[in-house]
């Protein structure tokens, strides 16, 4: 580590939290070269050993859940209860993978000669490089390594550096249950110094990153330049479908928990609100005064809802898309145009456009864009209109109707009449733009693990 370090600040007061060290390239590079020594004693470990520790640090995890919920609170700013929702959450990948290590199962494929014998095994890719983003520092990184010591991977980790105090943490757990030192590392550092090393080194086999699609698109194309494996998941702007005959108070519950978790700062939030013509009304007049009645504040104070938004560059991103919405004729429904503060209320506008960027860009504030439409066939063509493909919200009374829709809709995961998605045992993950891979369920050790065939030929014994 070299002396240079910076600073992590609380987003509701930006007071200085902690400052950590900003690794210099031979800080990489060791830490790059302490996962490779680490790698062969891992990799023999048991499997069945291996889910033990994973699932001990699952424990250890939900038994210091206040703790860590409110180191999540301090440095990302979201909710209490949410930030303790997130560690329960990230615990469950831990425990899930605990479960799936034993089941890590190869194959024996019939020869075509009676002396041979065909074998596949499943074996870890080798030192892999986990670069999470800050809006959930704790279930990020779960996602990722939970999966990667499940398979026998060594790890080195870069989280974000608004947020690289969760990830020490998590670190530091898992010291303190058994898993060897040298099998899991954090890097940490400011702008794309650091992930840039990591990915560039020929040693880190694998790399994982969760951002964004521009930065994402970046990651792909080095790590083909060297043939890396590599999984990304990448922005989304998910739309939120109320057909005509949605339960209109199931939709605005299901709207609260998808756009407002987080105070709208997911890759899963709801984008854009796709409303038939018939129930857009009934919609908007029961979804306001829930929003109206959402408590901003510290993260840390009992009773609020939303937290603040993580820096003063996101606030101002809001405050881009509500003027530019605002200025080619949305309606303003409720809320204002954001000010200075990262306290930024939820604001819900209408007769918004495919023109507006709001409409195009991924909003990460609290932010309701509404677009009313004439029918079924509209509602699909409106949500398919983008790039991004990673969720989709459904509202629908009629099952059979919901099938039909999400067939048609071109996005890796959907909730019908739900508004909470993620859980370990199911895959999450995008198409088109929103990424390559998926992470959570039997799936999420694939892109840790190499097919090894080995035939064996039998020879004559004296």
């Amino acid at each position: 580590m070299t002396a240079a370090r910076f600073a992590v600040r609380d987003p509701a007061t930006d007071a200085v939290l902690d400052w950590v060290d900003e690794c210099d390239d031979a800080a990489v590079d060791a830490a790059i070269a302490a996962a490779e020594a680490a790698g062969p004693a891992w990799r023999a470990v048991p499997a069945p050993a291996r889910g033990e520790l994973l699932a001990e640090l699952a424990r250890r995890m939900r038994a210091d859940e206040a703790r860590l919920g409110a180191l999540i609170t301090a440095e990302g700013g979201k909710p209490t209860a949410e930030a303790i929702g997130e560690v329960r959450y990230a615990a469950s990948f831990f425990a899930w993978f605990a479960g799936e290590a034993p089941r890590i199962y190869g194959e024996t494929i019939p020869a075509t000669r009676a002396d041979q014998q065909i074998v596949v095994e499943r074996v870890p890719v080798g030192v892999c490089a986990l670069v999470t983003p800050w809006n959930f520092p704790a279930a990020m990184l779960a996602r990722k390594l939970a999966p990667a010591l499940a398979a026998g991977c060594t790890v080195v980790a870069k989280p974000s550096e608004l947020t690289p105090l969760t990830t020490r943490a998590l670190a530091a757990l898992a010291a303190e249950v058994g898993v060897p030192p040298g099998v899991i590392n954090v890097v940490t550092g400011e702008g794309p110094r650091v992930p840039t090393r990591l990915i560039a080194d020929p040693r880190v086999r694998k790399v994982s990153f969760t951002g964004s699609t521009a930065v994402g698109r970046a990651v792909l194309a080095a790590c083909a330049a060297r043939g890396a494996r590599v999984s990304v998941e990448l922005g989304g702007n998910a739309p939120f479908v109320v057909l005509a005959d949605a339960d209109v108070e199931r939709a605005v519950a299901a709207a609260l928990v998808a756009k407002f978790r987080n105070a709208g700062q997911t890759c899963v939030a709801a984008n854009r609100f796709v409303v038939e013509q018939a129930i857009a009304a009934r919609f908007e007049a029961a979804l306001v005064p829930r929003v109206a009645a959402l408590t901003v504040g510290p993260g840390a104070q009992p009773g609020v809802d939303l937290g603040p938004l993580i820096d003063d560059r996101a606030v101002a991103k809001v405050r881009r898309l509500v003027e530019d919405a605002l200025a080619k004729g949305a309606r303003m429904v409720h809320g204002a145009v954001p000010g200075g503060s990262r306290f930024v209320a939820p604001i819900v506008l209408a007769e918004v456009t495919a023109e507006m960027a709001i409409w195009r860009e991924e909003i990460f504030g609290p932010v309701v864009a509404i677009r009313a439409v004439a029918d079924e066939a509209a509602a699909i063509a409106v949500a398919n209109d983008t790039d991004a493909g990673l969720c989709a919200y459904v509202m629908t009374r009629d099952l059979g109707r919901a099938r039909r829709v999400v067939r048609q809709l071109a996005v890796g995961m959907v909730g019908v009449n739900e508004g909470l998605i993620s859980t370990a045992q199911a895959p999450f993950g995008g198409v088109k733009a929103s990424g390559y891979g998926r992470e959570g369920s039997r799936h999420g050790l694939d892109d840790y693990l190499d097919y090894q065939y080995v035939m064996t030929t039998a020879l004559d014994t004296p």
